[in-house]
């Protein structure tokens, strides 16, 4: 378990933490909340976020598992990829987790897990701009991660790719913030034009302007 994935762990018991009602150990670290159950147990394989969340503010353990594992990963992805500082993101994904466990006890579904979650996130970072007034400059070392690149079958053709890939991500960094944040949930998270004006707290049609400008910007960029 990351270190990451032990305070979201320890934020969990401090929700309530007590064996669970059915003497089922929690898995992964993650003790149980210890609230009636009032749900059935749910599987990974055929539940959405919402059942999920409903399922784990009824007491069961293995939900939150279960929602934690689908969202971790691209949670984090969003954040380093906003903040550019590995320790930032491991702070803000850590009170993301936290807000998401604290919230649990009066949650609805009122809108999708997924927006919620990053609604949270986008709220994070705002609060962190806020604060400094202050938007990281890009990387210095960009040019030293292609010496990162595994030796590859074909080298001309993967260091091509790993070469265009590197171009977007600088070009990406460059955008100013709103529309960088517009571009990573568009185009890495595959969120609709809806779900990020829920996220962001902008209208469809700004945030399909912010879009279109910051693909422009980076057409441009990249064609330079």
């Amino acid at each position: 378990m990351s270190v990451a994935d032990a305070a979201v762990a320890r934020a969990v018991a401090a929700a309530g933490a007590c064996p669970p009602r059915d003497g089922r150990p929690a898995a992964a670290g993650f003790p149980a909340n210890g609230r009636a159950r009032t749900l059935p147990r749910v599987n990974a394989a055929d539940a959405s976020d919402e059942m999920l969340m409903l399922a784990w503010t009824a007491g069961d353990v293995a939900a939150f598992e279960m929602l934690y594992g689908r969202h971790r990963a691209s949670l984090y992805r969003f954040l380093l990829r906003q903040t550019r500082n590995p320790a930032l993101a491991d702070e803000f994904f850590q009170d993301v987790w936290q807000r998401v466990i604290a919230a649990g006890k009066g949650w609805k579904p009122d809108a999708a897990f997924r927006t919620w979650l990053y609604r949270i996130a986008h709220n994070r970072l705002a609060d962190h701009w806020r604060a400094m007034q202050y938007r990281p400059a890009a990387p210095e070392d960009a040019d030293q991660r292609t010496a990162a690149v595994a030796d590859p079958s074909d080298p001309e053709r993967e260091l091509s790719e790993f070469e265009q890939r590197r171009q977007l991500q600088l070009a990406i960094e460059t955008l100013p913030e709103e529309q960088r944040e517009v571009v990573l949930l568009r185009l890495e998270h595959e969120l609709s034009l809806e779900e990020i004006g829920q996220i962001t707290g902008v209208g469809r049609e700004t945030v399909k302007s912010r879009l279109r400008y910051a693909l422009d910007k980076l057409r441009q960029r990249l064609h330079e």
